[in-house]
């Protein structure tokens, strides 16, 4: 028998998620459920994949139009196995900060991922540090990220430390653990913060309505981790206000979540808000002036400006100190002549 001639039901079928409804989502259409969950994807192909029967909720196939209630059982299968990542050098350019032979310290561009993950297999931070540098220390559990101690998110720029040593990735992971490293942030906010400094705390866990966000929950609820973040004015700009944050803990889109749950999401953060008009005038002008300067970011206003830490192998306090990239800048000298011209 050839091959076109076996039905659909003997199609091979591989399992890539499992997943199990959280007790507190809504009541949703199951395509607008998944296309949260699962990395770029697009409604049509998974309106396929459950019209094909590779879609099972509590393990019966269901309709395009079928709704997920908590505690559902959902089964994501494709006709293709899961794919292996693979850490493949790049030639791809790399701006180091400092470099000695126990540890780099480079600053991150914005619009790259940190290291590879399903839907980034390439164009890494990882795939070029592999490129120019030879026999970084891995973890079995981490194949893909040798050396790397911390993340940035994809659109922050700034200042990462790799570990060129074992040792060194032991020592400078525990600091990391033990909360004795230092690292600022600058920030563009919306709104004008009441107070010249100030810290925000707040437990951080994945929202469980979007899996792909975070969100700050009550202590008392006994969801996400502790999170803390410092904060003092830097300059104002009448509608937004440039801060420099401290890390007390380093939770996934720490500074980011923290800020809108006070109500000053960061300028044109996209996944938190920040990408629409939430302060200023309803002046056709000013519209014109924001949608220019969303232009001149690829995501939020967020940069890694200083590290600080001890040197594995010295024992010595090291500082390192990055430059705000040209995009951030131009943004910053934009809103300062528009704050200017709004005072005289």
């Amino acid at each position: 028998m050839k091959e076109e001639e076996l039905g659909e039901e003997n199609v091979e079928k591989f399992e890539h998620y499992h997943i199990i409804v959280d007790s507190g989502q809504d009541i949703l259409r199951v395509d607008k459920f998944l296309l949260a969950r699962i990395a770029n994807t697009s409604r049509s192909k998974i309106q396929n994949l459950i019209k094909d029967g590779f879609i099972l909720v509590n393990k019966e196939e269901i309709k395009t139009n079928h709704k997920i209630h908590p505690g559902d059982e959902i089964v994501v299968n494709m006709p293709h196995p899961v794919r292996e990542i693979e850490l493949i050098a790049e030639d791809i350019p790399l701006d180091l900060v400092y470099e000695d032979d126990t540890l780099i310290i480079v600053n991150k561009p914005s619009n790259m991922v940190v290291h590879p993950s399903y839907g980034n297999y390439s164009g890494t931070l990882m795939n070029a540090l592999v490129y120019h540098f030879d026999n970084l220390p891995k973890r079995d559990a981490y194949a893909t990220r040798p050396g790397l101690v911390h993340r940035i998110d994809k659109h922050t720029t700034g200042i990462l430390v790799i570990a060129k040593t074992e040792e060194a990735l032991v020592h400078l992971s525990k600091q990391f653990f033990d909360r004795t490293s230092d690292r600022k942030y600058y920030a563009l906010v919306w709104g004008d913060l009441a107070e010249d400094e100030g810290t925000i705390t707040g437990n951080i866990g994945r929202s469980q309505r979007n899996r792909k966000v975070f969100q700050v929950y009550d202590e008392e609820e006994g969801y996400g981790k502790h999170a803390v973040t410092h904060y003092k004015v830097i300059e104002r700009f009448r509608y937004v206000t440039l801060v420099e944050c401290k890390l007390e803990t380093g939770r996934t889109h720490q500074i980011r979540v923290h800020f809108k749950h006070i109500g000053h999401p960061l300028f044109h953060d996209l996944e938190y808000g920040g990408d629409r008009i939430l302060k200023g005038t309803t002046f056709t002008k000013y519209k014109q002036f924001i949608d220019n300067c969303f232009k001149m970011l690829d995501g939020q206003a967020l940069h890694a400006k200083t590290l600080g830490l001890t040197h594995p192998k010295t024992g010595e306090r090291v500082s390192f100190d990055s430059e705000l990239p040209d995009g951030f800048k131009k943004l910053l000298e934009k809103w300062r002549a528009y704050a200017q011209l709004g005072e005289n």
